[in-house]
């Protein structure tokens, strides 16, 4: 089978009519790159688990420089009424801004950052392009979470993502407490992938940004994978960083304490799993939400 075949063969199939388990047949972590700032035992965890944390990625003061640019963003009335800002449900609160990478000369400086661009590099065994990126607001006694979701699954799904060769990396900007609606995360559970129920609907990005109800797994499954894997949860003090797998089961409860949450959330594509027609989507999402620049990032 050539790669060609390989990109368009859909070995992931999901949005059918029922929630099923189907085995992983993708590498974890890749071949390809040999050098770059992970460890040997970091990308051992990475490949066990489908994920690992970097503490103190960034220093105080670049946590704070970065801080005050997301302050900067809110505060920027062109950048709330763009089409790339999504706003809360019920407070009309900015819960996530796309593309910011772009958007901003300092994120866009993060992204290509070394410490952050070779890994994602050391991981994925290639060359890699921004899929996706975002700042996510998590404010005190407002901030919703996320259900428990695979971002391959979307991604696969609605963008066209062939095969799990994406990894993200979530920034803390803020100190991550265990109670005010950290990620939590099933390790081991990037091995399977969970087929969800339900056709896709058209323009289901507009909703799903701030509620997903299409590509969630059945509560039966996610029992399964919780009573097999366990659930951890990503804490830590600002500037922590966690890189975690494209298949990796995870989600967010509600932040109802005062302690607001936020991040720094890149999406890296290996250069060799450029994406395709949606597998089960009538049209791919848009480019601030998967894009199809497949450009290699360089520093």
């Amino acid at each position: 089978m050539t790669l060609a075949d390989l990109s368009t063969t859909d070995r992931y199939p999901t949005r059918g009519s029922d929630s099923t388990l189907l085995d992983r047949t993708d590498p974890t972590v890749w071949s390809g790159v040999s050098t770059g700032p992970a460890a040997r035992d970091e990308l051992a965890a990475h490949d066990a688990k489908g994920f690992h944390v970097v503490e103190g990625l960034l220093s105080p003061a670049e946590v704070q420089a970065h801080w005050q640019e997301l302050e900067r963003l809110m505060r920027d009335e062109r950048v709330r009424n763009d089409e790339r800002t999504v706003v809360e449900r019920s407070s009309n609160e900015v819960r996530s801004i796309f593309e910011v990478h772009e958007i901003s000369e300092r994120i866009g400086a993060l992204a290509r950052d070394p410490r952050v661009l070779d890994r994602a590099r050391q991981i994925l065994g290639s060359d890699v392009y921004v899929h996706q990126s975002r700042i996510n607001f998590m404010p005190g006694y407002r901030g919703t979470g996320f259900y428990w979701h695979s971002d391959f699954e979307t991604w696969h799904a609605e963008d066209g993502m062939p095969a799990m060769r994406a990894v993200s990396i979530s920034i803390a900007l803020t100190d991550n407490y265990p109670f005010n609606g950290g990620l939590m995360i099933m390790p081991g559970a990037h091995r399977t992938f969970v087929s969800c129920a339900g056709e896709t609907p058209e323009d289901n990005y507009k909703s799903s940004l701030k509620q997903q109800k299409v590509g969630v797994p059945s509560e039966d499954n996610i029992t399964k994978l919780a009573y097999e894997h366990g659930i951890e949860q990503f804490t830590g003090q600002a500037g922590s960083a966690l890189w975690f797998d494209s298949n990796c089961m995870h989600g967010s409860g509600n932040n109802i304490t005062p302690y607001p949450r936020s991040n720094i959330f890149i999406v890296f594509n290996s250069v060799d799993n450029a994406l395709v027609e949606p597998f089960a989507a009538k049209s791919p999402r848009p480019n601030h939400v998967a894009s199809r620049d497949f450009t290699p990032l360089r520093r």
